[in-house]
């Protein structure tokens, strides 16, 4: 079987971006498992051939889940991110960008190539110099790439490029260019030169390529005056690069293999001039003086040029600074450091020197503190939110925002990710209570005629009423089925069916089953009759298909609370549900056929139970009553029919106020 697939290789994402597994798995945070809630995050320590199943990891517990068979088409698999898995099947994009080509870059640059258009050109130079300026070091052809020039240790030199154009590319024309990126003969070149100071390490500059021209590297070799002692005279330069051999290209020095150092040599002179000057010769007329052609004269007789020391007074030195580096942090207090050096003026050019030359001047400073911003912090910025369920397991929130030092929101990575506040947790509002639901009853009896039998659906679940107590399910089940009678059966012999059974599927098509006997039916009762009694009438089917409404849902509702009060007047409440057929929350029921959850009961007034030796000993009592004597316990006792009565108004006027 042949495939044809077809991507369209979306942008890159956002560094804040999360991975696609991470957004799989967290999609099942809202998700049961094992009667709790979890936080999920990738697990990737499977086997090859299980790299595109979604297994993830609960966070903070030590057990992993395969949520899914297979993770989402276009999600890297493999050890690189140009391995993708489709329809469950982990396959790599070849350089092609066809999924499943098996093509790769070979080291030519070539996809699908077989290394057989390039050759690796590589060596060290090796010769010393002895003349100040630039000097040619190697050729690097048109169509090279893998470029790589690195000076093995430090010198006193610089690496510079130029074009056959006579473009400089680095460090041409006498000056020496920032560490950087330079772009030259159609690639971008890294120019790396560490720091003179605290680091061994020599220039280089790397490049990809191709390049589409040939270019030049040179070391520009400076004058030395006075050479420090720790100077050891050069370094080794290494070079290497891939050459197209389709160009034909040969490269002038040969593969070196020699890794021997080499040594720079430096003539140990001390100059008492800076600079020259020469004598400059005219043809001029005897007679008058004046300058005239040169060819007038004889050019054999022309004198040779003189010259002679100029200028012989030195100029003072200074201290040359160079540029602050980057701050080290990024935000808060961090150093910079620059380069100082104490530098003279010798025949046009700018030679470093000894210290003590500018012992007459104030050193700058080479290290200062810095700080481009204030760091930036996380704030809580809301409480926690309520619990997500009023009873169980659940999840609240809060905001949690980095905030800068002028207090605006900025992304999260510019704070401490491991400092971060949690801004979702788990609560637990308590065990919820569990009631028995049940639907109305069913208006069709199972008998055309005689008795028969009607159902209703009855379901024990967790309520979620905190206004009253519910007693919950107990080991007194609701009955599902009662008794209906549609009436007296004529008598005469026909096919009687019992009820179908429940269908062999919840949804979808199934099938069903009932007994059909022969009967005779009188107003007696029923007789049982041989089959062939009933031959001439049509039989009912036995066993029919059956198909269940797509996910019709219906109202469940709880038995009733206990009353509020036991007289006067209160109320009691039930739980009312919408559940589909697989037992889940619906918005699919008739709103105007919902029971009531709330209703009034027990209205009779409240009678107080009257003891029977609790009786008036005087005719007068009701003297006592008005003389307000029945706080004492002699009157209580002597009326206390009265006094009893006039306790009860007094408690029910209290609490009606």
């Amino acid at each position: 079987m042949h495939v044809c697939i077809s991507l369209v290789l979306p942008q890159a994402c956002p560094p804040s971006s999360r991975h696609i597994r991470a957004v799989q798995c967290s999609s099942y945070n809202n998700q049961p498992f094992m009667g709790r809630l979890y936080e999920w995050e990738p697990f990737n320590e499977v086997p090859i051939e299980q790299q595109c199943e979604l297994n993830c990891r609960a966070i903070g517990f030590r057990f992993y889940v395969r949520q899914s068979e297979r993770v989402i088409d276009g999600t890297p698999c493999g050890q690189n991110e140009t391995s993708l898995c489709v329809a469950g099947k982990c396959t790599s994009l070849g350089c092609d960008e066809y999924l499943g080509s098996g093509r790769v870059v070979d080291k030519c640059g070539v996809c699908g190539g077989d290394n057989t258009t390039c050759r690796l050109v590589s060596g060290v130079f090796k010769h010393s110099l002895s003349k100040i300026g630039y000097h040619k070091i190697v050729e690097i052809p048109e169509g090279a790439t893998k470029i790589n020039v690195t000076e093995m240790v430090k010198s006193r030199n610089y690496l510079a490029l130029r074009s056959r154009s006579g473009r400089s590319i680095i460090n041409g024309n006498w000056a020496i260019d920032r560490p950087g990126k330079y772009e030259g003969a159609g690639t971008m070149f890294t120019y790396r030169r560490p720091n003179e100071i605290s680091s061994t390490a020599g220039e280089s500059f790397l490049a990809e390529g191709p390049t589409n021209e040939i270019l030049d590297v040179y070391v520009s070799k400076k004058n030395q005056l006075e050479p420090q002692e720790s100077y050891g005279g050069g370094s080794p330069l290494k070079y290497d690069f891939t050459e197209l051999l389709i160009a034909q290209k040969i490269f002038p020095y040969g593969i070196y293999n020699n890794q021997n150092l080499f040594q720079e040599l430096v003539p140990k002179l001390k100059f008492h001039f800076l600079g020259f000057r020469y004598s400059i010769f005219h043809c001029v007329n005897r007679l008058t003086q004046v300058q005239v052609s040169d060819s007038l004269c004889d050019s054999s007789s022309r004198p040779s040029p003189q010259e002679e020391a100029c200028n012989l007074q030195s100029c003072p030195a200074f201290w040359d600074i160079g540029e602050w580096s980057e701050c080290s942090k990024t935000c808060g207090l961090g150093m910079q450091h620059r380069q100082v050096l104490c530098r003279q003026v010798y025949a046009n050019r700018t030679l470093n020197v000894h210290t003590s030359r500018c012992r007459h001047l104030e050193r700058p400073e080479t290290a200062s503190t810095c700080q481009l911003k204030i760091c930036s912090e996380w704030q809580i910025r809301s409480e926690w939110t309520s619990c997500s369920v009023p009873c169980g397991l659940g999840q609240r929130s809060r905001e949690v925002h980095c905030v800068s030092n002028v207090g605006d929101f900025v992304p999260d990575e510019e704070c401490n990710m491991n400092l971060r506040p949690n801004d979702v947790e788990n609560c637990d509002m308590g065990t919820c209570a569990k009631s028995w639901f049940y639907t109305e009853w069913g208006n069709r009896c199972s008998a055309e005629c005689g008795m028969g039998v009607r159902t209703r659906g009855v379901l024990c679940l967790t309520n979620q009423i905190s206004s009253l107590p519910l007693e919950g399910c107990g080991s007194e089940r609701p009955a599902d089925s009662q008794v209906c009678n549609n009436g007296p059966c004529e008598n005469r012999i026909e096919w009687f069916t019992g009820p179908w059974s429940q269908c062999s599927v919840e949804c979808g098509t199934g099938t069903q089953q009932r007994s059909v006997v022969c009967l005779m039916k009188s107003n007696e009762g029923f007789t049982v009759m041989p089959p062939y009694e009933c031959s001439s009438l049509d039989k009912p089917l036995s066993q029919q298909s059956c198909s269940l409404k797509a996910c019709g849902a219906k109202w469940y509702h709880t038995d009733w609370s206990a009353c509020s009060k036991t007289c006067e007047g209160g109320f009691r409440v039930r739980e009312v549900r919408c559940l589909s057929d697989d037992m889940l929350s619906s918005e699919g029921c008739d709103v105007q056929l919902k029971p009531e959850e709330k209703e009034d009961c027990n209205p009779e007034p409240c009678i107080p139970q009257i003891d029977e030796n609790c009786r008036d000993k005087y005719f007068n009592c009701n003297v006592v009553v008005q003389a307000r004597l029945c706080v004492y316990d002699y009157y209580k006792t002597t009326c206390c029919a009265s006094c009893s009565r006039v306790a009860h108004k007094q408690s029910t006027y209290h609490r009606q106020s």
